[in-house]
């Protein structure tokens, strides 16, 4: 199984000549213990086109040390990068499909290859508290690094790792190495420094100061799209709300397809909107299992204990348990086909070179009228709802209702950096909708789960009261989110 750590360091170069400080007068450390030396060798593995050095991820075999594995190295905020660690194994040439795996949002089904051989002599000192506990690490590394077509490459380094401390003794390390003669490091890493300008520069673009609504159309997929890039690891790894915030990274993408069509080319828009809807699909079995567990954990633990008749809470729990495991295999098996490869570099020709109409206006006028169509289908869907003559009619169209706030929501967001407050507001009023109502319809989801467990329960010769009454109570929650919305629509100007 691969373990996870956050790694949180700073680098300097440093001549040969350089003499390493006295560490232990640093704030906190009580001494430093004896120096350990290791010889280490590291072969870096990407794409030839280098797809994972031009994301920040890094992706390694390393032996000779402390840590020998797969380590494959994400970027974090604030300069920390997440580091996940597989076994050795066998295989010395080929990456492993569990390692290549948690790579294939960059890398797809192209080949993994070496591109870099380190061989690094480290002298490691670690820096202890008065408990003995390891607040640092500082390594003095002598490298070696050699590229599949390039002469050899050799410098020295220091490298500190928080281990236990904090940031303040990142801080003073620094101050202390510096007046030694160390001078922060080029690169952010070893291989950037051995790639050097081979590593494929990064868009580099920016919303414009006047932007046409193409611009923020732009700006705002290119940031759903780094978000599947970040969640789709997630994902493979069971991280928590990592289903959830790739659906929603997928749903923000849809919306805006729609909102923006006026400067979007229809049906190649559309073409993307039917494979993301196939994308959320795939992953809403998993997440909606997740959801209802939590929910009916909570509920059935609220009931008075002589209500609970049999083994209702398992009988729930096992069943989404089910529900959920399958789900999250299909998931699985989405993101390793080949279809979703596709979808990824139709996204990324996406954030390049959108596929735009002729109608690409300066974005401060333009972007009102989009908001004012979404407002218009919102208000059309609530007097669709209201005029409803069955409960189920009524239903599907709070739901359409959801669905129209969610997007309208989605498209408050987009235009901030334009209309600034304005969309902030936006978003906020439809936010509350959606929010509303997304217990409205989870009430009518749970009702059907629950009819479906009663009827199972009483077939197994179960008491299938517990789960009448949690349908009561579900139709209740119905009820009341459906009168608060109804309550609410009045003074919300859309």
């Amino acid at each position: 199984m691969p373990t996870e750590q956050l790694e949180i360091e700073t680098k300097y170069d440093v001549d040969e000549s350089t003499h390493l400080p006295a560490l232990h007068e640093l704030p906190g450390v009580a001494s430093v213990a004896q120096p350990v030396e290791l010889n280490l060798e590291a072969v870096y593995y990407d794409t030839e086109a280098l797809d994972l050095a031009a994301n920040k991820v890094t992706l390694r075999r390393r032996t000779g040390g402390e840590d020998d594995g797969w380590h494959v190295k994400f970027p974090k905020s604030s300069g920390a990068r997440l580091e996940v660690r597989y076994p050795l194994g066998r295989s010395t040439q080929k990456v492993p499909i569990g390692v290549v795996r948690s790579v294939r949002v960059h890398v797809r089904d192209r080949e993994l290859i070496p591109v870099v051989t380190l061989q690094t002599h480290r002298v490691v000192h670690r820096l202890l508290d008065a408990e003995g506990v390891v607040l640092a690490e500082l390594a003095d590394d002598h490298v070696t690094a050699t590229t599949t077509d390039g002469e050899p490459d050799r410098w020295r380094e220091w490298e500190v790792e928080l281990v236990g401390g904090d940031r303040e003794l990142l801080e003073a390390a620094e101050a202390v190495l510096r007046a030694a003669g160390a001078e922060p490091a080029a690169g952010p890493s070893k291989l950037a420094r051995a790639l050097g300008d081979r590593v494929p520069a990064g868009d580099g673009w920016e919303l414009p100061a006047k932007p046409r609504t193409a611009h923020v159309f732009r700006a705002y997929v290119t940031e759903q799209v780094q978000a599947i890039r970040q969640r789709d690891p997630e994902v493979r790894r069971d991280a928590p709300e990592g289903i959830h915030k790739f659906r929603v990274a997928t749903r923000r993408l849809r919306s805006a397809l729609a909102t923006f069509r006026p400067v979007i080319d229809r049906e190649a828009g559309d073409e993307i909107r039917a494979e993301l809807k196939w994308l959320a699909g795939e992953l809403g079995v998993a997440r909606d299992a997740e959801v209802q567990r939590a929910h009916f954990a909570a509920e059935v633990a609220k009931q008075p204990v002589e209500l609970v008749m049999g083994r209702v809470a398992g009988r729930i729990d096992d069943h989404l348990r089910s529900v959920y495991k399958e789900g999250r295999t299909g998931a699985l098996v989405a993101l390793e086909s080949e279809r979703y490869f596709r979808l990824l570099d139709t996204l990324d020709r996406l954030i390049v070179d959108p596929p735009l109409t002729g109608d690409n206006r300066k974005a401060a006028k333009q972007l009102a009228e989009l908001l004012a169509h979404d407002k218009k289908r919102m208000r059309k869907a609530v007097r669709r709802a209201q005029s409803a003559e069955t409960a189920e009619e009524q239903d599907h169209e709070l739901h359409e209702v959801r669905k129209s706030a969610k997007r309208l929501r989605y498209a408050g967001e987009a235009v901030v950096p334009v209309l600034g407050a304005e969309g902030t507001e936006l978003a906020t009023r439809a936010e509350e909708v959606q929010e509303i109502l997304g217990g409205f319809q989870d009430s009518v989801v749970s009702r059907e789960l629950l009819r479906e467990l009663a009827v199972q329960a009483q077939l197994d010769g179960g008491n299938a009261f517990t789960f009448g009454r949690l349908h009561a109570l579900e139709e209740a929650r119905g009820r009341a989110s459906r009168d608060a919305f109804f309550e609410l629509w009045p003074s919300l100007k859309f």
